[in-house]
C-alpha cells in the first residue's frame, strides 16, 4: 500500500509562474494607457448604440440601455480621476527643487 504525501496549498505556487510572465511580458505605460482609453471610448459608442437601438423603438428594454449608459459614465469618472491624478503627480514634481 502506498501512502501518498500531504501537499499543502499556500495560493503563492503561481506567483512564480505569473512574476516570470510579467518579466517577459512588459509594457510600455503609454501603450497600457492608449488600450485603456480605447476600451473606454467602445464603451461610449456601445451606450450611444444602444441608446439609438431603443430610441428608434428597436429594442424595448430599458435595463441594457442604462447598464451601458452607467458603464460609459463610471469609465468616463475613472478616466477623468486618473487624469487629474497624473497632472497633479507632475505638478508636484516640478515643484521639487534640485
Amino acid at each position: 500500500m502506498e501512502i501518498n504525501p500531504i501537499k499543502f496549498q499556500s495560493g503563492f505556487e503561481n506567483f512564480a509562474i505569473e512574476k516570470e510572465n510579467k518579466k517577459n511580458k512588459t509594457q510600455a505605460f503609454s501603450d497600457l494607457f492608449r488600450e485603456k482609453l480605447n476600451q473606454v471610448n467602445e464603451l461610449q459608442k456601445d451606450s450611444q448604440a444602444v441608446t439609438a437601438s431603443f430610441a428608434a423603438g428597436e429594442t424595448d428594454n430599458v435595463h441594457d440601455v442604462m447598464i451601458a449608459a452607467e458603464k460609459a459614465k463610471i469609465a468616463v469618472n475613472l478616466t477623468t480621476a486618473v487624469q487629474t491624478k497624473v497632472i497633479d503627480a507632475y505638478n508636484e514634481i516640478m515643484r521639487l527643487q534640485v
